[in-house]
């Protein structure tokens, strides 16, 4: 009982960060999107949407484990609760492929990105990439070999959903994605290193005929960083999961649900608070927006006190000028 409430304290922290992290980029890249006309900022908009739904779905299943005693919840609608999940997960994966896509086309080809990424194609990717994630997430319910022959009361994922499903899942879908994900980012690391060998043999033209060839330089061990950590990120949230998940079919005596379903699976399901730092706070523009978001606050925070101020007296008002005269000498200039 400890052990479960313990999980629903976990899991209803872990939905709150999802949520919230991800509402507040949606809210700083929403606006980028009309006002610079960005592609790109779409998918981003789209992941933080994804990950959102994802907190949302994993915080319909606090109540179970924060319940005392537990109470039973009825197969159908564990079911629901489960497909809404893994439809949600499986929403933010492809969309994190989308995302290595789009800056593959940008930097493969640069010159016919704009014709080939516009509005009209970006709305079908997206499209397509929510009704393939719901048919992945509503899969078993449609399939019997799919669901659990017995269930006891207590929903879960491997409750409901038999392993067989994690099995063809990780076959057919995650791991052929990942050999992609991860081709997509090594022919753009080589892409962008070669362009900088050029640049920097053609700076060098001349000066250093005979010398040894230039060290790498900070810009390109940043590029070997950066697609580490996307490639990193991505494959140590689900992969885990994924392959006890295979394992857990090829060897039934093991009953490794346990581990599958309160570390292995909460693994994977972070991976929706990492993508935001990720996806979104590593983009200038929306580090910018951030800023901008945080110092509109801080005005009207300021407005709020000088209202205050002015219920409180003459006193409280001087406090309240010298308060906003202070913030506005500590607002970065531009």
């Amino acid at each position: 009982m400890e052990s479960s409430v313990s999980f629903g304290v976990i899991l209803a922290v872990l939905a709150s960060l999802i949520i919230a992290t991800n509402a507040l980029v949606a809210m700083a890249v929403l606006p980028l999107i009309f006002k610079n006309d960005s592609v790109s900022l779409c998918f981003t908009l789209n992941l933080a949407v994804a990950d959102a739904l994802l907190g949302l779905a994993i915080s319909g299943l606090v109540t179970d484990q924060l319940s005392s005693p537990a109470r039973p919840t009825e197969k159908t609608l564990c079911s629901l609760r489960m497909a809404f999940v893994t439809s949600s997960a499986a929403a933010s994966v492809l969309t994190v492929m989308l995302i290595a896509f789009d800056r593959y086309l940008a930097i493969k080809w640069p010159l016919r990105y704009f014709q080939i990424m516009n509005g009209f194609v970006v709305g079908t990717c997206l499209a397509g990439l929510w009704l393939v994630s719901n048919i992945i997430g509503f899969l078993p319910l449609g399939i019997h070999g799919f669901q659990q022959t017995t269930y006891r009361g207590s929903c879960s994922f491997f409750a409901v959903f038999h392993p067989r499903f994690v099995l063809t899942l990780s076959c057919i879908g995650f791991f052929p994605a990942l050999l992609l994900f991860v081709f997509f980012y090594c022919d753009i690391l080589k892409i962008a290193s070669t362009h900088s060998q050029q640049i920097r043999n053609t700076e060098h033209a001349g000066a250093l005929a005979g010398a040894h060839r230039p060290p790498r330089t900070p810009s390109d061990l940043k590029a070997v960083r950066t697609v580490a950590i996307l490639i990193g990120s991505f494959t140590l949230s689900w992969s885990p999961f994924l392959i006890t998940g295979i394992v857990q079919v090829a060897c039934q005596e093991c009953r490794l649900y346990l581990v599958l379903e309160q570390y292995l699976w909460l693994l994977g399901v972070g991976n929706s608070l990492l993508n935001p730092l990720i996806y979104a706070c590593w983009q200038k523009e929306v580090r910018q927006q951030f800023s901008q978001m945080a110092l509109a606050m801080k005005k009207g925070l300021a407005a709020c006190l000088l209202l205050l101020a002015r219920d409180g007296g003459p006193e409280g008002h001087r406090e309240s000028v010298r308060y906003i005269t202070t913030m506005s000498h500590l607002e970065p200039e531009g």
